[in-house]
């Protein structure tokens, strides 16, 4: 770094471009003199050359404007030099370049000298101090780093030279990354003020803040590792990036990996790419950080491992799993997922930057709130700043508005793995016996209460397995499970993902697993309702291990047994039958809710509302109906059946259309329609 590192950052600022100039102003005063003596040394005379005197009277004024020549090059001048390990010649040589696209003069001395008014490497050693033949070999600094670029000429040294324009913007004072690096990524200097995102850092993101800043500072090696943010939010991640860069006065250039892959592939650059970046961690305090996200091809994550090995400075690399690959050494470091106070104190510092009264806007309980808003949505930085303003934005009260934009911002990853279902079932859409009910309205109580039972009360303290609800509702086909589940995220105000476990079961090792990570991470964020149907499938007897498929298929079921009772939303399992179900199994979870046959009662009140009252009926006698040995669902699929035939005949359903439906429903099953059961009818 160059010797104002330790200065006012805001002095820095304001007085760097003019420090910069005034140093480069007086060392092209020194080349400038040197071309006009090599011109008077070749016969050439201000007095009979215009030129050269009005040059002379110019060197007259700049000298004395500027006083005596700065011989020890601070500034932007001497870190180039430094940077780069420049002789004094390849210095005079940038100068030279510099002079030209700044001061005419300069060109009118090149024209005078050699013919042309851009410089050549000839000119340069021709009226340059200690020149050296090396200085534009490919491995010379002015060359590998691209200070200078090589033009057309029939022979090397008659070749012209021009200066890349982002040194000329780095000799004036201009303090900015490279502008090709500029499109594919994003600068932030560590002069500019912390945002709300470092300002309101977790306490266990400035932790792992802390413990980088350490390892940093006793790094003795010339070559720092790689450190590897992996795990927790992409947003938490960028913001330990930037808070470590922050703190140890770094500027910080985030760039995504799918976007250098792209840039690379496209233009066959990523050679060039590299050496720019190469330069300007040479050139500025620059940390660079590189975001490897979900779903990058393999080719994409190799090219980014590959940029990062080749950087000599800090490089910060984000990816939501630990990276294997890559040759440069590496400290690997996990990022936490915020807590549930902590995801509490995050929302209320967004919405405060928002609102001015915010206790006001929430209104009583509104810090309860924050916390049962926490305690269900798993959100991270980014999700959580996007669910704020969205609530903002909202006409609803903030504290409805903020339930519901959280519970929209966790929804894109699980809808990709599930069915999403709408739950418009509420309690009294159920028919069941009481002590059904009540024992789903204890889940509910369990899963609504958390944060205080947890938190407050401390139960959560000794250990975090088994926080999660997990319960499994048995009974025949179409008795209420599924209703059930609608009902019970209807009541939290949560969304209901259908999971068909004969779906993720894979005949292949591991496939399984690999399946129901997916959905229980993409779950984690929002809390919702999991409904695994047709639990059958995979919560069987265990057998006894045979062999190493019996081995592997207990390992599947250890596997969803251990993640279900971390998974603090709710899930809920369906089964035909609860003898077909491991004992083991049922011990381990919170609630078993049997759904019982419908008796007569319970099915003449579902018959009443199969039929809405915008339904034209005729002559319906729901006692009669219930003594039809069926369940809710096949009442439904009667009572479709039953409307469908009549308004094809034109008429209100009538009890003949409920025995024609009736009729194929039972066939479907396979069963007898009894003449018991339609007795009286028709």
């Amino acid at each position: 770094m160059n010797d104002w590192a330790h200065h006012d950052p805001a002095q820095q600022q304001a007085a760097w471009p003019a420090v910069c100039q005034r140093i480069l102003q007086a060392a092209l005063l020194r080349v400038k003199k040197t071309l006009y003596d090599a011109a008077l040394a070749r016969g050439r005379s201000a007095d009979s050359t215009p030129l050269l005197a009005d040059v002379a009277r110019q060197l007259a004024q700049e000298q004395a404007q500027l006083g005596a020549p700065d011989q020890t090059f601070h500034a932007a001048l001497s870190h180039l030099c430094a940077a780069f390990a420049l002789s004094s010649f390849e210095r005079d040589v940038i100068l030279l370049c510099v002079g030209v696209e700044l001061d005419p003069a300069f060109r009118s001395l090149c024209l005078l000298l050699s013919g042309s008014s851009i410089p050549s490497f000839s000119l340069a050693l021709s009226v340059l101090p200690e020149p050296q033949l090396t200085a534009l070999l490919p491995e010379s600094p002015l060359r590998q780093a691209r200070l200078l670029e090589v033009g057309g000429g029939d022979t090397l040294t008659l070749s012209t030279l021009r200066l890349d324009e982002r040194i000329l913007h780095f000799l004036i004072g201009v303090e900015r990354v490279d502008h090709r690096l500029s499109q594919l990524g994003e600068l932030r200097t560590h002069r500019e003020p912390a945002d709300d995102t470092q300002a309101g850092l977790a306490p266990s993101l400035r932790q792992l803040v802390e413990q980088l800043g350490l390892l940093l500072q006793k790094e003795v090696s010339a070559e720092l590792p790689v450190l590897s943010l992996f795990g927790g939010d992409v947003g938490d991640r960028d913001a330990v990036a930037q808070a470590v860069c922050q703190d140890l006065g770094l500027w910080l250039y985030r760039l995504r990996a799918v976007d250098l892959h792209e840039a690379a592939s496209a233009h066959g650059e990523r050679e060039k790419l590299t050496a720019l970046c190469v330069r300007e961690q040479h050139l500025l305090p620059l940390a660079v950080y590189v975001c490897i996200e979900d779903g990058d091809s393999l080719e994409c994550v190799r090219g980014a491992l590959r940029f990062a090995d080749a950087l000599p400075g800090l490089v910060l690399l984000s990816s939501p799993a630990p990276l294997r690959m890559g040759v440069r050494r590496r400290v690997s470091l996990e990022v936490p997922k915020l807590s549930t106070a902590e995801r509490a104190q995050q929302l209320r510092l967004l919405l405060a930057k928002q609102s001015a009264q915010l206790d006001a806007a929430l209104g009583p309980g509104g810090s309860s709130l924050l916390l049962e808003l926490a305690q269900h949505f798993r959100l991270g930085r980014t999700a959580m700043t996007s669910a704020c303003l969205w609530a903002q934005g909202s006409t609803e009260p903030l504290s409805q508005s903020l339930w519901h934009a959280c519970r929209q911002q966790a929804r894109p990853h699980l809808d990709d793995l599930a069915r999403r279902v709408i739950p418009r079932v509420t309690w009294d859409d159920l028919v069941l016996p009481p002590a059904q009910l009540a024992m789903l309205k204890q889940l509910v109580a369990h899963q609504r209460h958390q944060a205080t039972v947890y938190l407050d009360w401390g139960m959560a303290t000794a250990s975090q397995r088994g926080l999660g609800v997990t319960a499994l509702l048995v009974g025949q086909s179409g008795t209420g499970k599924t209703l059930a589940a609608e009902a019970i995220a209807h009541e939290l105000q949560l969304d209901l993902y259908h999971i068909d476990l004969s779906q993720l079961v894979s005949k292949y090792i591991g496939e399984t697993e690999k399946n129901l990570r997916r959905v229980f991470d993409a779950a984690e964020e929002g809390g919702a309702v999991l409904l695994f149907d047709e639990a059958d499938a995979l919560f069987g007897k265990r057998s006894e291990v045979k062999d190493s498929h019996d081995r592997y298929a207990n390992m599947e079921v250890s596997y969803l047994l251990q993640r279900m009772e971390s998974y603090q939303g709710i899930s809920l399992l369906t089964s035909n039958l609860r003898s077909a179900l491991d004992s083991a199994f049922l011990r381990r979870l919170r609630f078993i809710v049997p759904f019982p046959f419908p008796d007569a009662p319970q099915r003449a009140v579902l018959w009443r509302r199969a039929f809405p009252s915008s339904v034209p009926t005729e002559g319906l006698s729901f006692d009669k109906l219930s003594r039809l040995s069926v369940t809710g669902g096949q009442i439904r699929n009667i009572a479709l059946c039953a409307a469908f035939l009549a308004v094809s005949a034109q008429r209100p359903v009538t009890m003949q259309d409920i025995l024609q439906a009736a009729r194929s429903e039972y066939e479907k099953s396979e069963r007898p329609l009894s003449e018991s059961e339609t007795r009286g009818w028709v």
